[in-house]
């Protein structure tokens, strides 16, 4: 098999990950980068080797290159347009999370993209996981009894300077454009899309309603310390909890709630725990598949996606939910400090929260954090499409 010409859009970044994984997918000969998408050239070293062809011009290079796969790694508002430019012209796409800032544009990409013909993967890595498939395994073989619900916990943290890291950083609107730029759509979105696969609730269809509680500590418009509840087609409550002003940061990990036990994925790590009743505690480390491989394998031998558009429609409904939600709170300034010598806002005591929301399944207001909003939290009605 000749490799496949690639074009990325969006090599900075995020985009560096991209270029070191499209290097070893070249040097296993699957692909061949073809073309780099970029406001500014990259230099060779960041390329990872010898130059492709460079334009700020997306179009232009997927027709110059004879590109058949984009890697689109590019601002969250700028997604829709760039996978249809491609989609027009039958190229294949990896686009990254989110796909989109709101359900409409999500719409708009994934109709425009089923209608050109061309495969589409959405670059929820986890969700490459081989830990996913077992873990669903477990839960359809009753070892911990019944789903009572999913939880999803994520204290990460970031400094003042990741918040102007780009001019859409932290913002939920820009130049009149959607961005939605938050703790649980886009550093975070992981925990939220991996929570609401293992209960296999992945798909538009699949949420009820939708429950939201947002503020920030650094001085931005989007959430930095947020939660959210989900109500699905299958009766799961599925909560997921996230910070980026943790006081230690920790790996993210999803939490099945059953009857009779309980399910710990950290997602990051492909490792998983098992603990139920009459049993010691038993952990597994599992592989994972590359999205752009699988995308690579689906391309030359029919293997089936992984994350198809129409399987993050759920995380989208989510993207909506906080969309529409009132502007995330700024949390008083009491609620949060300085860590000496370090430019970034800790909010004492958040760890533990995301953690009992994870674990109980509530909201960061049900269980008394003294900076969650005092007011009835927002609930998003979902209407079937």
């Amino acid at each position: 098999m000749s490799p496949l010409p690639l074009v990325l859009a969006g090599a900075r970044g995020h985009g560096r990950w991209h270029v070191a994984n499209i290097r070893r997918l070249e040097r296993a000969g699957l692909v061949r980068l073809a073309g780099i998408c970029e406001l500014t050239p990259l230099t060779e070293e960041e390329a990872g080797g010898e130059l492709p062809e460079q334009s700020a011009d997306f179009g232009a290079l997927l027709d110059s290159t004879g590109a058949r796969i984009a890697v689109i790694c590019t601002p969250i508002p700028t997604h829709t347009d760039l996978a249809l430019t491609a989609a027009r012209k039958g190229v294949h796409l990896l686009l990254e999370k989110p796909p989109a800032p709101s359900y409409a544009e999500f719409r708009r990409m994934a109709d425009g993209v089923a209608e050109a013909g061309v495969a589409c993967q959405v670059g929820f890595q986890s969700l490459g996981s081989h830990a996913v498939p077992a873990v669903r395994e477990l839960i359809a073989q009753g070892v911990v009894g019944e789903v009572v619900g999913i939880g999803g916990a994520g204290a990460w943290v970031r400094d003042e300077a990741y918040f102007r890291r780009a001019p859409w950083s932290g913002r939920r609107r820009l130049d009149g454009a959607d961005v939605i730029d938050g703790a649980l759509t886009n550093p975070l979105a992981h925990a939220v899309a991996t929570a609401l696969a293992l209960g296999g609730s992945t798909r538009a269809e699949d949420v009820t309603g939708i429950e939201t509680e947002l503020a920030h500590a650094n001085d931005i418009e989007a959430d930095d310390t947020s939660c959210v509840r989900v109500t699905t087609a299958q009766g799961h409550r599925v909560t997921v909890a996230a910070t980026l002003c943790a006081e230690r940061p920790d790996e993210p990990y999803v939490l099945v709630h059953g009857g009779s036990g309980r399910i710990t994925f950290w997602y990051k790590q492909d490792r998983v725990l098992l603990q139920r009743g009459g049993h010691g505690p038993e952990e597994y480390h599992h592989g994972r598949t590359d999205l752009l491989e699988n995308l690579v394998e689906h391309l030359t031998t029919g293997a089936a996606l992984l994350v198809p558009p129409d399987e993050t429609g759920a995380f989208m409904r989510v993207v909506e939910a906080i969309r529409r939600a009132p502007d995330p709170e700024p949390l008083p300034d009491a609620a949060w400090r300085r860590v000496p010598g370090e430019s970034r806002r800790v909010v004492p005591g958040v760890d533990s929260f995301v953690a009992a929301a994870a674990d109980t399944l509530s909201l960061y207001s049900e269980l008394g954090a003294p900076w969650a909003p005092r007011t009835e939290h927002p609930r998003y009605e979902v209407s079937t499409r």
